[in-house]
């Protein structure tokens, strides 16, 4: 690199360093950096940015932990084409975002789009082109810019759908695994979203609005518009994240027993990539063994998602009622031989 670029980088670099000088995003870094200290082994990570004040503050501080560690960061922006404007909004978030140093990779989402069931079906695209550019790019954790904010929705949204422990917790965690060769990391979840905003403005003076975010017709804007509603009514938001606290704790100990389940009453051939489940793996307290068969087989048939929750159950009382002895389910075959269970992947 030229002599003039790596003077103009330099500027570039203490020119966002100078931000860590104010003393509420210097102690935003502080536990940015101890979170990485405590989840990563190597500096090397992936940062998902929409171009919303959100994920600008989480790559702002990324840039930092970067420039300050010499650790590799690579940025993803996905550009869904939804909307017209979206390519126009994508080109020009890489333009911006350069002018920091940042240099944002953009991934497009060729191909028909959905009409129903919209930003769910865009989540599950978004994270697979993100998979996708991991694998090539060597990388193994990708960093969101979830918040305290996005966690009381989920929290909502899911109680709605009448999720079990497990699905009304599944965002209180900082680190998830998409599969075994991505992990998704929440390092700004305990965050709220205008501690994000303070950033973003403080360094960029820029953002992008996704018009959807103001759009009724979707259930997460319904719920987020409701939650507003609710505070200014009074509801103290320090007792809803202290019950989702609590429901996690609870939801550790059944993990705990799905996980001596699992290994004391089935058996994985690697080689041919098959269980064997013992009677005894079904004698267990329904939630057991509800979460036993749902992680058995999102391993076998490599999906993202479990199986719906209906589903498992309807197959648990047909097997169990001996209407059935071979169902499909979530890519995998199930099928029973005398006391025990096979499940293997279909083919």
């Amino acid at each position: 690199m030229k002599k003039k670029s790596l003077s103009a980088k330099k500027k570039i670099h203490n020119k966002l360093l100078t931000h860590l000088k104010n003393p509420l995003i210097k102690n935003y870094y502080k536990e940015f950096d101890n979170f990485i200290k405590f989840n990563l082994k190597r500096p090397s990570f992936s940062v998902a940015v929409s171009g919303g004040s959100d994920s600008l503050a989480l790559s702002y501080l990324s840039k930092c932990y970067s420039i300050l560690n010499n650790a590799k960061v690579n940025y993803y922006h996905v550009d869904h084409k939804l909307r017209k404007e979206s390519s126009y909004e994508s080109n020009k978030l890489k333009f911006l975002l350069k002018k920091y140093d940042i240099n944002c990779k953009i991934l497009k989402w060729e191909g028909k789009k959905p009409k129903s069931n919209i930003q769910s079906i865009a989540r599950i695209k978004r994270y697979n082109l993100i998979y996708r550019q991991c694998l090539k790019d060597r990388i193994n954790f990708i960093f969101v810019a979830h918040h305290v904010d996005d966690l009381y929705e989920n929290f909502i949204i899911r109680l709605l759908r009448g999720s079990g422990l497990k699905g009304l917790v599944s965002f209180n965690q900082s680190k998830t695994k998409f599969n075994k060769k991505l992990n998704i990391l929440r390092p700004l979840i305990i965050h709220e979203k205008e501690d994000l905003d303070y950033i973003t403005k403080c360094v960029f003076k820029f953002k992008f609005e996704d018009p959807s975010n103001k759009n009724i017709n979707f259930k997460r804007i319904k719920i987020r518009n409701l939650i507003n509603n609710l505070k200014s009514e009074g509801l103290n938001l320090e007792k809803l994240k202290l019950t989702i606290n609590n429901l996690s704790d609870s939801n550790s100990t059944v993990n705990h027993y799905v996980n001596n389940n699992i290994r004391d009453n089935s058996k994985y051939f690697k080689k041919k990539k098959y269980y064997i489940l013992s009677a005894n793996f079904f004698i267990q307290p329904h939630e057991i063994v509800f979460r036993s068969l749902s992680n058995i087989l999102k391993k076998i048939g490599k999906k993202y998602y479990a199986p719906r929750g209906k589903s498992i159950n309807q197959l648990l009382i047909k097997f169990e009622s001996g209407d059935i002895k071979k169902a499909n389910i979530s890519g995998c075959i199930l099928e029973k031989y005398n006391n025990s269970f096979i499940i293997c992947k279909e083919k």
